[in-house]
């Protein structure tokens, strides 16, 4: 029995980090309070008395800033609703792949209305779609014949979408691609 050493391991969600308390090293920081109030430019020293006084924690919300911004909140809470709207934003998101169609010298018509069901399939779902053919033996002389088989496809495809052409056909030694996307 095989075994597997490289199991697909879930990504880690790109939640950004935040110093806290002590790990802010600036004298002096802009405070806005636990009740959305600005406090004004103070000292970290007074910030993080007075988070420690209505026991909150002093957390930098924006680190980038002249003064940097900070807020008096629970940031076990803040923490939470940021790695919650990270999750939102990467159910919605859809990473755009490029799906390979297959075709050959021979294909019959029934068998490229099949392809272009499936590439129609694919561009629903906003993927790209791969057209390849496969020359081989003597079909290598017949590189005429499958370029129009390609743009045969091409023009029945056209009919349910408008198309862009990413890569234009390209032989490479038995095999012609194009990339096609919807425009």
């Amino acid at each position: 029995m095989r075994i597997h050493r490289h199991r697909n391991q879930k990504p880690k969600l790109n939640i950004p980090t935040f110093r806290v308390n002590e790990q802010i090293n600036n004298p002096e920081i802009r405070v806005i309070d636990d009740k959305g109030e600005q406090l004004g430019v103070i000292p970290t020293s007074k910030a993080l008395a007075l988070a420690l006084e209505r026991e909150l924690d002093l957390v930098e919300v924006s680190p980038k800033a002249d003064p940097p911004v900070c807020k008096i909140l629970d940031f076990g809470h803040f923490k939470y609703q940021k790695e919650k709207e990270v999750r939102k934003q990467k159910a919605q998101s859809h990473e755009v792949e490029v799906k390979g169609i297959r075709l050959s010298l021979r294909i019959g018509d029934h068998d490229l209305e099949i392809r272009r069901q499936q590439g129609k399939k694919f561009f629903e779902r906003g993927d790209k779609i791969k057209i390849e053919l496969r020359l081989r033996g003597r079909e290598k002389a017949h590189v005429d014949v499958a370029k129009g088989v390609v743009t045969k496809f091409l023009e029945l495809i056209k009919q349910d979408f408008p198309i862009r052409v990413e890569q234009p056909v390209q032989v490479m030694g038995g095999t012609i691609t194009m990339i096609l996307a919807r425009g």
